[in-house]
């Protein structure tokens, strides 16, 4: 692509260079970027810069010969102009036909036109959703997994080797909770009175797993002690909920390769091996919970950790996490002996780490707390903090026409995420999603999600891939087959809006792969949102102007049509990296059935 191609030839610059001695040979780490003013140049090169720290010489001074020898390397003209600015950028302009190849290139990789191999093959683990499975999911668990979808696509075109994973919290207190739950409502379809504890799970959906408990074991539980019921209950209700959980994740076209299991942590000894290895470090010790080093009106150290609480005066087996930058050491078993909800979090990372070379986790922004002492972790075992990335999801406030609709799981009081992409759809769920960072709250509007109108987001831009392809059907119609890149025809395409679309065009792997590398899908989604405005403000310019993409002068109908080709391949990318849908045909009350004014 062109960015590309210009750090192709910057490096082959100062290879030159450093092979006629104008400066050491090294390797020097620069970044070839778009200015801020687009009047300083396409790219701007801070090569100079790194070098002078090697050279010794003023980043000016090298700038100027850095200059001298991009004009060496470049012999194919690609470089139309070079200047030093500021205290030692080089800023350029490339060719125009650089920019117009980029539309072939667009055309010729089609599907895979985006596609990048900035990760180069390494392995990572990408952790999302993990609601602890004690009810279906509600709208917030949405937003997780529909960002924690786009992190994993978004890596994965940018040539990594994606595992998606869900870690499945079916060990601790809650689940033991909802067991009680189902308890009660078991009581209750057994005709006892029961009254419900604050911490409860009274949703419908327990009642439902409340009759499959009584179909299963009749009324043998009615009276028995808790300790025959709450294994085999919590065992049906867990299966309950995480196969409502699938269906609500298949809904928004979800699927995991890996379902990794808490309960299993302890099962198969990982826990027990973990312990054994921070024990072999001496990286445990048993002492007194110390008191938190954190500002004023901050949490105490447990309840900040969202661990079980711990008594003060409570032996501990202690982890040296202070050491590597934690604000007090962590306690990873109780004085009973059994492993704090921390040790079997940091296990599991533990055991991922051996399987992947990076590891992603997307939590709620309440965990932010949490990051630290696992990076912790990660470093007192021989892994760089680096080694996990930390997305954090702020909460989703979902309105009707501007109307607050208030949530509240345990008291029954819920939108669940079902509801939602039953009501809007698919495509409008993940989209809205991806229209705002992950770490800012979120207005989720369900009236504007059905709308079939211009001031949907997703309407907006699947409304344009659908123009884009009626004016292919109005081309066909004029007996014009889908043309071919022509350089010359291509050169034609010379107004502000044409120049517009064709670097937008041409930015697009780059667009994905620092997306990638930021973890940041909603810019997709805001690139796609630009790019189609661009592409509207074209055409209509091109209606009212009298210089329609069909005209008739065939060298520049070809030429808008094949700057169409690219654009339309480019929308069905972007798209697809989002997990939206891309559709030749649609129709609103704005709009009408998009059908010739091409």
């Amino acid at each position: 692509m062109v960015r590309e191609r210009v750090v192709e030839i910057v490096q082959a610059a100062l290879e030159r260079g450093a092979r006629e001695g104008r400066w050491p040979r090294s390797e020097v780490p620069f970044v070839v970027e778009a200015p801020r003013d687009p009047r300083h140049g396409d790219f701007a090169v801070n090569a100079a810069l790194g070098l002078a720290r090697i050279a010794g010489r003023p980043p000016r001074e090298l700038a100027a010969a850095i200059v001298e020898a991009i004009r060496a390397v470049d012999a194919g003209g690609e470089i139309a102009s070079l200047e030093v600015a500021g205290p030692g950028f080089v800023n350029l302009r490339v060719a125009p036909d650089l920019w117009l190849r980029a539309l072939e290139q667009a055309v010729a990789a089609g599907a895979d036109f985006g596609r990048t191999n900035v990760g180069a093959g390494r392995s990572v683990v990408v952790e999302y959703v993990s609601a602890n499975p004690t009810g279906p999911m509600h709208v917030g668990h949405g937003r997780n997994a529909v960002t924690g979808d786009g992190v994993q696509r978004l890596l994965a075109w940018a040539g990594f080797r994606v595992t998606r994973e869900y870690y499945v919290n079916d060990h601790g207190a809650q689940v033991q909770t909802l067991a009680r739950s189902v308890h009660l409502r078991y009581q209750e379809l057994l005709g006892r009175t029961v009254t419900f504890p604050e911490k409860a799970y009274p949703g419908e959906y327990v009642k439902e797993i409340a009759a499959a408990a009584l179909a299963a074991h009749g009324a043998r539980f009615l009276d028995a002690p808790e300790s025959e019921w709450l294994a085999p209950l919590r065992d049906l209700a867990v299966a309950h909920v995480l196969g409502m959980i699938r269906a609500d994740l298949a809904a928004i076209g979800i699927e995991f390769d890996r379902w990794s299991s808490e309960r299993e942590l302890y099962q198969s000894g990982i826990v027990a091996r973990f312990l054994d290895d921070l024990q072999a470090r001496d990286l445990v010790y048993v002492g007194k919970l110390p008191p938190p080093r954190s500002k004023k009106g901050a949490a105490p150290a447990a309840a900040a950790s969202g661990e079980e609480e711990v008594a003060a005066d409570e032996d501990l087996t202690l982890f040296r996490s202070s050491r590597f930058g934690d604000e007090v050491d962590r306690p990873v078993k109780r004085a009973d002996g059994t492993p704090t909800y921390f040790c079997a979090d940091i296990a599991y990372h533990w055991e991922k780490r051996q399987r992947a070379d990076l590891l992603v986790d997307v939590l709620g922004a309440d965990h932010g707390g949490y990051v630290p002492r696992l990076e912790a972790a990660l470093e007192a075992l021989g892994h760089r903090r680096d080694d996990l990335k930390v997305v954090l999801i702020q909460m989703v406030n979902l309105t009707r026409g501007g109307a607050a609709i208030k949530m509240g799981k345990r008291s029954g009081n819920v939108v669940w995420l079902r509801e939602v992409v039953d009501e809007v759809g698919r495509d409008a769920t993940r989209f809205i999603f991806f229209t705002r960072r992950s770490d800012a709250p979120l207005d989720f509007d369900l009236e504007l999600a059905t709308r079939q109108t211009l001031d949907n987001p997703v309407f907006y831009v699947q409304y344009g891939h659908a123009r884009l392809h009626a004016i292919f059907r109005r081309a066909a119609e004029a007996g014009l087959a889908p043309p071919e890149f022509d350089l010359e025809a291509a050169r034609t395409l010379t107004s502000p809006g044409e120049r517009e679309l064709i670097r937008r065009i041409a930015a697009f792997p780059d667009l994905l792969s620092g997306a990638a590398l930021a973890y940041e899908p909603h810019r997709v989604a805001f690139y796609l949102q630009e790019t189609i405005a661009a592409f509207h403000s074209w055409y209509t310019q091109g209606k009212r102007t009298g210089e329609r993409v069909i005209g008739p002068d065939p060298v520049r109908t070809r030429a808008r049509l094949f700057l169409c080709r690219a654009l339309l391949q480019v929308l069905a990318n972007g798209l697809a990296v989002l997990g939206v849908s891309a559709p030749e045909r649609m129709e609103g009350p704005e709009t009408g059935d998009i059908v010739s004014e091409a």
